[in-house]
């Protein structure tokens, strides 16, 4: 029996590439249902509540921002070494249809936690609607995708391997989901160092949450205390946001006056 040889798209020669830098990440995993009853209070006050995503992405880098081990990469070069970044940068993995095929693309969103909810959902809604043309970091992911084998290979050991490049290619954290496709935990790949999963929400108001890290960056104990730490993010600092644009969004109600 005979198949057909089809050429593979530039997307899905990404993800390739991806794989192949992610194969000798030693990843563990730990997951937990958190429950987020406050946060959903608060979004379904919302006239348009931002994207499961865009509240991930922020609530993670707000509890980065107290615990500096989230935000460090591990370094081979020039030689092996922990490289600490002052903010969190997120990749946000997109879901597109491009020529008819589905893709993933990582859409780059540095230091959340000084944006507001509003801010971040509109760049990971503009990275789903856009043009490709029209985000600058397909643009350069893509780029790089495009060069022969050999020279791709080189641009990701750089991109990997120093501790600034690493944070401008990859940044320090992930985040990605199918809880738009039904319920279901992701253990997704990456070059690291930290991949925050979520689920679909739960009848007891819960979601599921995982979390990928490189073993050689810290230990579960402190990933455990990070995902209690995002608990009460999520049901806090998040929820009072979204209350607080409502309350924005109200109109004042106006006072007669007596004349």
């Amino acid at each position: 029996m005979r198949g057909t040889v089809r050429k593979i798209s530039l997307p899905r020669r990404l993800i390739a590439d991806l794989m192949h830098a992610s194969i000798r990440v030693p990843f563990v995993s730990l997951s937990r249902p958190l429950n987020v009853r406050q946060l959903l209070e608060a979004r379904a006050l919302a006239a348009q509540p931002p994207g499961w995503a865009a509240i991930f992405v922020k609530a993670f880098s707000l509890v980065a921002r107290d615990q500096a081990v989230l935000r460090t990469l591990y370094a081979k070069w020039p030689w092996p070494s922990f490289y600490e970044l002052p903010r969190s940068v997120a990749m946000v993995a997109i879901a597109r249809v491009e020529h008819g095929q589905d893709c993933v693309l990582p859409q780059k969103v540095p230091a959340a936690d000084m944006l507001s909810l509003t801010e971040i959902d509109a760049q990971i809604r503009h990275a789903k609607d856009a043009l490709l043309g029209d985000v600058p970091a397909f643009r350069k992911i893509l780029r790089v995708t495009r060069l022969p084998l050999p020279l791709r290979r080189l641009m990701w050991l750089v991109g990997l391997n120093f501790g600034r490049q690493r944070a401008n290619w990859f940044g320090s954290f992930g985040v990605t989901s199918v809880a738009a496709y039904g319920a279901g935990e992701l253990h997704a790949l990456s070059p690291g160092p930290f991949i925050l999963s979520y689920g679909a929400v739960a009848a007891d108001q819960t979601i599921d949450v995982v979390i990928r890290w490189d073993h050689r960056i810290t230990d579960a104990a402190l990933i455990a205390k990070a995902l209690t730490r995002l608990e009460q993010v999520l049901n806090t600092e998040i929820a009072a946001e979204m209350r607080g644009q409502r309350q924005q969004a109200e109109p004042k109600p106006v006072r007669a006056v007596a004349t």
